[in-house]
């Protein structure tokens, strides 16, 4: 079975609903006011199925420029239209303003239907059919078949069926792989049953039982039945007229214009940017940050339009914009919208979303327009390098790639497989799957080479930089995760060399000596005269008058040489006396098996305050283990 969307559109009594009856049988005017006042107000829905295996669900949309908002909720998800134009008034306002809607939200194919023609002569009926030619003309009802019929008495409800038939054979089908993403135009209640949406499925396929999302309010539900053309059904596919029974959400949280998706998929969004077509036949020009009111699937809500490239749009020219929603909204890729002014009600525009999720952009930007000309086309390539460039040092997940692009899966991978192997891209994280491009890439291992650079420049007796405190150094508005790959980089282009903790660039050599007019000679003499109780920090920065630092970097550097031996953040020994403590701990506890610390210290003449730390040091050096209160000597 081939399922398919067909739509109405037309002026207000022109027969758009009796039509629907006639091929159908179904009254799609449910409301008591609709028929208290005979004219549509709300959406209204129906099935028709065909010979060859052909099933419509039919939206009958109000024809009453009042209610234009709401036929546009209704064109969301048409495959096929049907312009309803009566054959005794001929072309009105509303066919004027629906046509042009239905051009700008993407509707690609239909026939038009004159109504009543039983109620003029052949030849009033021919001169209309010539009006409604020159009137489709260079629009995609152009060539279309234009069928006159009369709901009343039958005449042309066949030839209408048959040419509905050949359009719907013609047609393809809506996408089934894929996320679900139904679009609510319906909320009511069953007694025993709870909360009921209807909607057209635009893509994929909704079970019984899945986890699902509304968007934009991001309430979690679960689908607990499903009803295709007034029958229950496992499965709703793509192209079909659903209602949904949801459980888990009320009535009052959830209205028209909200979306039904896979839970944890899809998120909203409130900037867009977008192909803007102005109508010829809109009032006047479109300023730079002027305020409409969006229209797609079935919702709406205002948007400041920011003009790209240019200051007014005038009627009839197209531009890239970025739109700024007030609330969030859930639009992808390639979805149609429309704008409409609110005084007078009036159609303006409308077009295509070519990113959903973009940076705010800088006016006029060379870079912002040229993605904006390839989003949409079948140049994959070009739009993912483009994307993951312009996603400068932050670089970019594999999946926001597919969601600000609309590229399939598969070809996205195709496109990235390829850039990956001429290197003008990297891939930098495993998982989430993040690239960079080749110039970014290269700016953070200059960046890096020059922190490394300017820290030694300033410590020149530091042997390198600390792993983690470069890692600060990383741009902000980059990803800390990129380090580890940057650097291994720089380590295979000899550039860096990492050694335990720090980083310090290939040969370099600490600029100073340990010569006995230097500052780090003079404190190995100190630390030497002070013998198994040496100076503090602070006793040797009030010795020599200098900072901190200063002492601190000099004793790294003797480290280093291995003239000091670090035994905690603020005692370091010269390494003679060091070894002469060794030696005598390991020749006590050889005497006797084991020591305890004051033994050690009635041998060594040690207080307290350097006694512990040693014996710790020792322990850690792996020299003695502590046995309770005693050490002994760890077997080797």
């Amino acid at each position: 079975m081939k399922h398919l969307i067909l739509g109405t559109a037309g002026h207000i009594d022109h027969g758009k609903t009796s039509l629907v009856k006639a091929l159908t049988g179904i009254d799609t005017d449910r409301l008591k006011e609709e028929k208290a006042r005979g004219i549509t107000i709300e959406l209204g829905f129906a099935h028709l199925e065909l010979a060859g295996g052909i099933r419509f669900g039919i939206v009958d949309v109000p024809g009453h420029e009042k209610f234009v908002r709401t036929m546009v909720a209704g064109v969301g998800g048409m495959d096929l239209v049907m312009l309803v134009i009566a054959a005794d008034e001929g072309i009105m306002p509303q066919t004027r303003e629906h046509l042009d809607i239905l051009r700008l939200l993407g509707v690609k194919s239909g026939l038009i239907a004159l109504t009543k023609r039983d109620m003029v002569d052949p030849e009033w009926l021919a001169l209309v059919t010539e009006e409604v030619r020159e009137f489709t003309a260079g629009s995609f009802l152009e060539n279309a078949p234009i069928i006159p019929v009369s709901a009343r008495t039958g005449e042309g409800l066949d030839a209408l069926k048959a040419e509905l038939g050949r359009l719907a054979e013609l047609s393809a089908e809506k996408r089934r792989e894929g996320h679900f993403r139904l679009p609510v135009d319906r909320v009511f209640t069953m007694a025993g049953f709870g909360t009921v949406v209807t909607g057209t499925l635009l893509s994929g396929e909704i079970r019984v039982g899945d986890e699902l999302e509304l968007l934009p309010s991001g309430r979690e539900g679960r689908v607990r039945g499903i009803q295709a053309h007034g029958s229950k059904v496992d499965t709703g596919m793509a192209g079909q007229r659903l209602a949904v029974n949801v459980q888990g959400v009320d009535l009052d949280q959830v209205h028209r214009g909200n979306v039904l998706v896979p839970r944890g998929v899809f998120r909203a969004t409130r900037t867009v940017d977008a192909r803007l077509d102005h109508l010829a036949s809109a009032p006047r020009e479109l300023k730079h940050r002027a305020t409409l009111r969006l229209h797609s699937a079935t919702y709406e809500v205002p948007a400041q339009v920011i003009l790209l490239d240019r200051d007014t749009l005038l009627p009839g020219e197209s531009a890239f914009v970025q739109l700024r929603l007030k609330e969030p909204a859930l639009l992808l890729p390639g979805d149609s919208y429309i704008l409409r002014v609110a005084s007078p009600a009036t159609t303006v525009g409308g077009g295509l979303v070519l990113d959903p999720f973009p940076p705010r952009r800088r006016r006029r930007s060379d870079e912002a327009l040229q993605l904006l000309g390839v989003l949409g086309s079948e140049e994959h390539q070009r739009i993912c390098a483009l994307l993951v460039s312009q996603s400068l040092l932050s670089g970019i997940a594999f999946e926001e790639i597919l969601f600000r692009s609309g590229i399939p899966r598969k070809a996205a991978e195709t496109a990235l497989s390829g850039l990956l192997t001429s290197g003008e891209i990297l891939q930098v994280i495993r998982e989430p799957r993040t690239f960079l491009s080749r110039e970014a890439f290269a700016t953070l291992k200059s960046g890096l080479l020059g922190e490394v650079t300017a820290f030694l420049a300033a410590n020149p007796l530091r042997e390198g930089m600390g792993k983690e405190e470069l890692k600060t150094r990383l741009p902000k508005r980059s990803d800390q995760r990129f380090f580890t790959p940057v650097l291994s980089a720089m380590e295979r282009d000899g550039a860096l060399i990492s050694d335990r903790d720090i980083v310090k660039p290939a040969g370099r050599a600490v600029q100073s000596s340990t010569s006995s007019d230097s500052l780090a000679g003079k404190i190995t003499t100190f630390l030497g005269e002070k013998g198994n109780e040496p100076p503090t920090i602070k006793e040797t920065m009030e010795r020599f008058r200098c900072d901190e630092k200063t002492v601190r970097d000099n004793l790294a550097l003797l480290v280093r040489k291995g003239e000091a031996v670090r035994i905690s953040s603020d005692l370091f020994y010269a390494a003679p006396a060091l070894n002469g403590l060794r030696e005598k701990l390991v020749a006590l506890i050889q005497a006797k098996g084991e020591i305890t610390p004051p033994e050690y210290r009635e041998q060594t003449g040690l207080s307290r305050k350097f006694l512990i730390p040693l014996l710790e040091y020792f322990d850690s050096e792996k020299l003695t283990i502590r046995v309770g209160d005693k050490r002994v000597l760890r077997k080797r």
